[in-house]
């Protein structure tokens, strides 16, 4: 079984889309015999996204610790409970392509970590679009690490111990202990999925704020944190 997890923190605008993409990623027909299961974490949400979760009629979780690191730990135990044999994590304000499930489980890897794009650049203009372009790499073999293109055997979750606790770069301590552990990670861009750019982002530090600083950056201003980074590992 493949496990699907999604945390979500006040998510109703974009939670809709998100299951849809993961459900129709769960028919690819290359997962013929491999039954998906999706649940979202519901990390102290007060808007409609629990409701929303249920009309779908996916699985909810309520957690009240508003860290990702816990909520993506919290699904994973969860789906591990359950048997399943491979996680695979995304964001609920992202859209996952139909063979993002498919393309992860094929490689027969321990763990894949795959590329994002962008949605729209509206709300950042052409400057931060272009910069981004410049410094990302979509290509194989890249470094980048998002909790919302990732997935790994329920054997690596295990061997490295599973998502700290932690409010920030949760995901790249996770790549960090399957690198110790001696994991086969591949690193792919043959499955990106598309990102929310908005500035309303909900996790400190992750690729929604980068975008925002590399914005600050380019107008020659102090970024909001100098720990923040485009999903590169340590």
């Amino acid at each position: 079984m493949i496990g699907v997890v999604i945390p979500a923190h006040n998510e109703e605008n974009h939670i809709a889309v998100c299951l849809t993409s993961a459900l129709f990623a769960a028919t690819h027909p290359a997962l013929t015999g491999h039954p998906v299961s999706v649940v979202v974490v519901l990390d102290d949400c007060a808007d409609q996204t629990k409701q929303i979760v249920s009309a779908y009629g996916v699985t909810g979780i309520e957690i009240s610790f508003q860290n990702v690191g816990k909520a993506r730990a919290t699904g994973a135990d969860h789906m591990l409970a359950a048997d399943a044999k491979w996680l695979a994590f995304t964001d609920a304000d992202a859209v996952v392509p139909h063979d993002w499930l498919a393309r992860q489980v094929e490689f027969k890897a321990d763990a894949a970590c795959g590329t994002v794009e962008v949605d729209s650049w509206n709300s950042h203009g052409e400057l931060v679009r272009s910069k981004h372009m410049e410094l990302y790499q979509f290509i194989e073999n890249h470094r980048h690490i998002h909790g919302a293109n990732l997935g790994l055997s329920a054997e690596a979750d295990r061997n490295a111990g599973g998502f700290q606790h932690l409010t920030a770069h949760e995901d790249v301590h996770l790549v960090a202990d399957l690198k110790r552990v001696g994991a086969h990670i591949v690193w792919t861009a043959t499955n990106p999925l598309i990102t929310s750019a908005r500035k309303d982002y909900k996790s400190r530090e992750g690729f929604g704020e980068y975008l925002v600083n590399l914005g600050v950056s380019l107008l020659g201003l102090p970024a909001l944190d100098p720990q923040v980074s485009a999903g590169v590992s340590l």
